[in-house]
């Protein structure tokens, strides 16, 4: 099965406020590990940054000023997530920026199924927090390098925490690997000896010792079948 892990950062929190995306990083998945396949890109939101946008992902409007805008990158960003099913922390949130600037691009919306992982790790630890930091501390994958949010540093830690919500490398406990060698050297080393078939048909003696033994049963139930 082919996901895409996927973020957004962008302008505010409203896309019908005219809010915008100025960043957008992807990471694909095959069978929940990742391939090293990325999309990632920087977009000009064409308004100025709000202090507290700036504060949450550091993107200024002197970083962004030369980037492309959103629309100059969509069919890139189309051709990669294809017809992948996406998992998205807080999914409503980014589809919603994503629909907002397809719009203007004059493209239609997202159609692909989606995972939220908000939703996953509620059902997992219900009644806990579920923030991406949080679930990164409770699960043991290393957010160190996580000072600000960055989309394609959260999608690949968002990867690490998806394979965690889903039993993890435990799954196997890695012993996947080792069985599928041995089952291997199994195959190729074992030698198997045909022996001739058995002669099956009952003595003289065994059929009438089978006679006397159902003499003795009490309204068997093959009888009753008559």
């Amino acid at each position: 099965m082919r996901e895409i892990v996927l973020d957004t950062e962008t302008t505010g929190l409203d896309p019908q406020a005219g809010h915008r995306v100025v960043e957008v990083g992807c990471i694909e998945l095959f069978n929940t590990v990742a391939t090293g396949k990325t999309f990632h890109a920087y977009f000009n939101p064409e308004m100025p940054m709000p202090a507290g946008a700036q504060d949450v992902h550091g993107l200024s409007d002197e970083f962004l000023a030369d980037k492309p805008p959103f629309a100059d990158r969509v069919h890139e960003f189309l051709e990669f997530i294809g017809d992948a099913r996406l998992v998205i922390h807080n999914a409503q949130f980014d589809i919603g920026f994503l629909n907002a600037e397809l719009e203007r691009a004059g493209k239609p919306k997202l159609a692909n199924a989606y995972i939220d992982t908000v939703s996953m790790a509620r059902r997992k630890f219900p009644g806990q927090r579920v923030s991406l930091d949080a679930l990164c501390e409770r699960l043991g994958v290393d957010n160190s390098s996580r000072t600000k949010h960055g989309a394609l540093l959260d999608s690949e830690l968002l990867a690490e925490v998806y394979l965690e919500l889903n039993g993890g490398r435990q799954r196997d406990l890695g012993l996947a690997a080792g069985v599928a060698a041995a089952a291997v050297e199994l195959a190729v080393t074992t030698t198997v000896t045909i022996r001739p078939p058995r002669p099956h048909a009952p003595t003289e003696l065994e059929l009438a010792a089978h006679a006397e033994f159902v003499k003795r049963l009490k309204d068997p139930i093959w009888l009753k079948a008559e």
